[in-house]
C-alpha cells in the first residue's frame, strides 16, 4: 500500500530523519468576527536516537560532542500581523508513538488522525528566554479539529515507495489534503476562534527526509474567487512545492512541483513528468517589505501564471534544527497571509486560451534559502 500520508521514519531514517505532519487554516475571531491564520505542526526527529528526556541539537554541549537531536516536537502558533509566534513544546521519544493504517499519531496527550487532530502548546516568555534550545516565542494555543480531505496532490515517482525505500531525496513532500476542510475551535492566548468548512481554507501536508532543502518554496491557496464570475470557487485549489532538490546526494537545478485544481480538474506541472514537455520559470524576491512569488508554468495542454504576494510584517522566520543538529534555515520566511492571481490557458489547437483569472487570498507561503554549508 503507498501510503504517503504514513510515518516515514524506518530504517536509517530512524536515526538521521524527521517526519512532519503540517495544517494551516484560517479561524474566525469569536468576539471580533476577524479571520486569523493558523498553523499547527506534529513533528518528530531521529527518534531510534530518543532517551526519557527530549534531546536538543542546539545546546551548546551537546554541539560540542556531536549529539544529534531526538525528540517529538507540537509546533503551533499565528500569522498575526506584527505579531506572529510560533510556540515549540517538546516531548521525549518515549511519550511518542505512530501507526500508520489507519493514522494515528500520538505526543504526550495530544493526538492526530486524518480525520482528527487535538493538542495544546503552552510556553512563558521566561521560559522561551531562558531556553534558546527551544527555538520557540511564548504563547499559549488549544485546539480540537476534524478535518475532511476532498483534494489531495500526489507528487509522482519522486515520492514512490522505491524511491522512499532507496532514500532517493534529502526531503519528500506529499499533500494529503491540498484542500482541507476543518471544523471545530482554537484557543489562542485566551480568545476564541470558530472554524468552518466554508471559510477555513484549510490545507495538510507533510515533509520527510534526512535534511531540508536548500532553496525551500511553498505556496497554497483555498481561497479563490472567479473573475469572470465574481463567484467563490469552493474546489478551487493551488499548491506549488519548489527546491533544489538533492538525488542521491547530487543538488539538481531549481524545480518546482506545481497542482492547480479548477473546480476539481487537476492541472498539473511537474518536472519529473518528461513526457508532459514541462518548462517552468521561477522569480522569488524577498523585499523589505515583501516577498513575492512570480512563477510560470507550462506544459503539452496548458500554462499557468502565478504571481502572489505576502507582507513581510504578517510572516515570521520559522525555526527548524536537521537531523544533525544544525539550523541553517535562518532566513525561511513563513506565513499565511498571501493574497495574488492565477491565470489559467488550455492549449487548444495550437493556440492559447484563457480558462480564467482567478483572485486568491489568505494564502499559506513560505520562501528562504539555507545557510552554506561549510
Amino acid at each position: 500500500m503507498d501510503n504517503r500520508n504514513a510515518y516515514m521514519l524506518n530504517g536509517r531514517l530512524a536515526k538521521r530523519g524527521y517526519d512532519w505532519w503540517w495544517h494551516s487554516l484560517v479561524g474566525i475571531n469569536r468576539a471580533t468576527g476577524e479571520k486569523q491564520p493558523f498553523f499547527i505542526e506534529y513533528f518528530v526527529i531521529n527518534p531510534a536516537l530518543g532517551d526519557d528526556q527530549p534531546i536538543f541539537g542546539q545546546l551548546p554541549e551537546n554541539q560540542k560532542k556531536g549529539i544529534k537531536p531526538s525528540y517529538a516536537m507540537l509546533k503551533a502558533g499565528t500569522w498575526k500581523p506584527g505579531k506572529a509566534v510560533q510556540i515549540h513544546n517538546f516531548y521525549p521519544i518515549q511519550d511518542f508513538s505512530v501507526t500508520s493504517t489507519p493514522l494515528a499519531v500520538r505526543i504526550g496527550n495530544h493526538t492526530l488522525s486524518e480525520n482528527h487532530l487535538t493538542g495544546s502548546v503552552k510556553l512563558s516568555a521566561q521560559e522561551a528566554a531562558n531556553h534558546p534550545e527551544y527555538m520557540s516565542e511564548s504563547g499559549e494555543m488549544s485546539w480540537d479539529l476534524k478535518a475532511e480531505k476532498p483534494l489531495a496532490f500526489n507528487v509522482g515517482f519522486g515520492a514512490s515507495p522505491l524511491f522512499r525505500v532507496l532514500n532517493a531525496f534529502e526531503m519528500f513532500w506529499h499533500a494529503q489534503g491540498m484542500l482541507t476542510r476543518y471544523t471545530g475551535t482554537i484557543i489562542f492566548n485566551g480568545e476564541t476562534f470558530d472554524v468552518t468548512p466554508e471559510t477555513c481554507a484549510g490545507y495538510q501536508d507533510k515533509n520527510w527526509g534526512s535534511d531540508y532543502t536548500d532553496l525551500w518554496i511553498w505556496l497554497n491557496c483555498n481561497n479563490f474567487t472567479s473573475r469572470s464570475t465574481g463567484k467563490k470557487l469552493a474546489l478551487t485549489s493551488l499548491d506549488v512545492g519548489g527546491a533544489e532538490p538533492v538525488l542521491w546526494g547530487m543538488a539538481l537545478p531549481r524545480r518546482l512541483l506545481i497542482a492547480f485544481y479548477h473546480e476539481g480538474k487537476l492541472y498539473e506541472y511537474n518536472f519529473s513528468k518528461i513526457w508532459t514537455a514541462p518548462h517552468q520559470a521561477t522569480n522569488c524576491v524577498i523585499e523589505p517589505d515583501k516577498v513575492i512569488w512570480d512563477l510560470n508554468a507550462q506544459n503539452n495542454k496548458s500554462r499557468i501564471k502565478i504571481n502572489f504576494v505576502c507582507p513581510r510584517s504578517h510572516m515570521h522566520r520559522f525555526n527548524y534544527e536537521n537531523p544533525d543538529g544544525q539550523k541553517r534555515h535562518r532566513n525561511l520566511w513563513n506565513g499565511g497571509w498571501a493574497s495574488g492571481t492565477v491565470e489559467l490557458y488550455e492549449k487548444v489547437n495550437g493556440k492559447e486560451v484563457l480558462v480564467d483569472i482567478f483572485d486568491g487570498d489568505m494564502g499559506g507561503c513560505e520562501y528562504g534559502e539555507a545557510d552554506k554549508k561549510n
